[in-house]
Formats: structure tokens, C-alpha cells, sequence
């Protein structure tokens, strides 16, 4: 078995699609040791014949592409066999079977997925929506929130925010502390699909650990105590039992899956409420 690897990630858009693909494909292999160079917008065979050069230096290099333009594709894979480089389509076999599926052709149009529409739009005013009600910032308007994420200090409320935003859904998170009322709007809006976020009080004690280092911050005995962190779990979960709200824990869950999770809450709710 080869040790060490150099992946190409060649793509004629940004490259987003791509990268998680490939970040999905080294899941499945631990002993896959890697470096990769990203080439985006790569839509003309002088930018290619200038990656293939690059590769020409390197060895036990490997190739994946999302090129959606067939003939831009066709001479990538034509190149990479005559140099005897494993080079692998993304898309291609996909696009074609929708294409004979829905008996359409279709556009071959990089960055299609990027098109500034209403989606689009939506998607930017969620996530200013978002950044504004990060944390309990503002609560005045709370209603107008998809999702409300609740819990104690660091329990991935901002990042699951975040990434809930960048899929088109308008999140407020606050941060939950002993002895301070919640909102009230918060309490009596009974439509909204309100989560409560707990975990493990060890993780919890070494990733506030990790974050008072990585601030060069001093040591806060209540911080970082671990009774006091089983506490204010403890706190958090009676809370989300008297409200009834769904109950997620990130212990062990990728902020992706994280926000799969919320969202499959959202949708039952919503279907609900239909």
C-alpha cells in the first residue's frame, strides 16, 4: 500500500461540491494519508494542461473532478490517461442519468447551483437574521426565527447557527443561565420550533478548557468546574422537560449532524402545524 498521496480537486465552479465529497470519501479510509491542491474555475484546456504539468512533479497523485462541460471533461480524462493518472468524475455518469430520466438535456452550466435567485436571496437575509440574534443579541423579534437553539455555554449554538443559516433558515440562539428568565416571547410563542442543545458534562469541561486557553484567559473556578457544569446541564434539561422541547446532544455529533438533526425537528413541526 502507497503511505502518502497528493489529491487534485479540479473544478470548474468554487469547488464547494467537491470538497465535501472528498471529505465524505476519506471518511470511509483512516489509514488515507493526503495533501491536496484545490484548482477552482478550471474551464479552459490551458488551465488544465497547466494542472497537469504540476501533477507531472508529483507522484501517487490522484485526480477527482467536477467539470460539467462534457468536452472540457473529455479532454481532462483523455490527458490523465495518456499520462497514466487515476483521474475520477464527480458528476458526469450522474448528469447523464438524470438527463436520460427526466428525458431532458442538460445545461452544462458551471456554478448553476450558485444562480442569484430568490433561494439565493433568502439564503443571505438568513444569515443576517442570524448573525444579529446570535447569543441572545436580540430577542425583540423572536417569532420571526425558523429555529431557536437553546443551551448552556458552549454547546455549539453559534456554529450549528451558522451552518443552519447557510441552509436558508433564520436561527436565533441564546445561551442559557441560572437564575435569568428566558424571553417572554420566547415562552409564549408555541409555534416556533424551539431545540434544547446538552452534552456530556466531561466533553463540556475540556472544550471550555480548550476555549479559556485558546483566549489566554485565567482559569474561572465555576467555568470550569465540573460539578457546576453538571449543574447547569442538569438545569438545562428540567428546562427543556417543563417546555417540552426537543432535546439534541452534541457529544458526539459533527455540527452537520447536529443541524440534520434540528432540521428534521423543524420539518416534523412544520408538517405538524400544516
Amino acid at each position: 500500500m502507497k503511505d502518502f498521496y497528493k489529491i487534485y480537486l479540479v473544478s470548474d465552479s468554487t469547488g464547494e461540491t467537491l470538497d465535501r465529497i472528498f471529505l465524505a470519501i476519506k471518511a470511509q479510509f483512516p489509514n488515507f494519508l493526503y495533501t491536496t491542491k484545490q484548482y477552482s474555475f478550471v474551464r479552459t484546456e490551458h488551465q488544465i494542461e497547466n494542472i497537469l504539468e504540476e501533477c507531472k512533479k508529483e507522484e501517487d497523485v490522484i485526480i477527482l473532478y467536477t467539470i460539467v462541460d462534457t468536452k472540457l471533461a473529455k479532454f481532462l480524462t483523455n490527458k490523465c490517461e495518456h499520462l497514466n493518472l487515476p483521474c475520477f468524475g464527480i458528476l458526469g455518469n450522474l448528469i447523464m442519468n438524470f438527463s436520460k430520466l427526466l428525458n431532458q438535456r442538460a445545461t452544462h452550466q458551471p456554478s448553476g447551483q450558485h444562480a442569484l435567485d430568490d433561494k439565493y436571496y433568502n439564503r443571505i437575509e438568513a444569515i443576517q437574521f442570524t448573525m444579529s440574534h446570535d447569543d441572545g443579541k436580540m430577542t425583540s423579534d423572536i417569532e420571526k426565527s425558523d429555529i431557536v437553539l437553546l443551551g448552556i455555554s458552549r454547546t455549539s449554538k453559534t456554529p450549528t447557527s451558522i451552518y443552519l443559516a447557510n441552509r436558508g433558515y433564520k436561527t436565533s440562539n441564546i445561551a442559557l443561565v441560572k437564575n435569568i428568565n428566558l424571553p417572554k416571547q420566547l415562552i409564549e410563542n408555541n409555534n416556533a420550533c424551539i431545540v434544547g442543545l446538552v452534552v456530556d458534562p466531561d466533553r463540556l469541561l475540556d472544550v471550555r478548557k480548550n476555549r479559556m486557553v485558546s483566549l489566554k484567559e485565567k482559569q474561572s473556578s465555576t467555568y470550569i468546574n465540573i460539578e457546576t457544569i453538571r449543574e447547569e446541564i442538569d438545569f438545562s434539561k428540567k428546562l427543556f422537560k417543563k417546555y417540552k422541547w426537543p432535546v439534541i446532544d452534541v457529544t458526539r455529533k459533527s455540527v452537520e449532524e447536529t443541524a440534520a438533526s434540528v432540521i428534521k425537528i423543524y420539518e416534523i413541526l412544520k408538517n405538524k402545524n400544516v
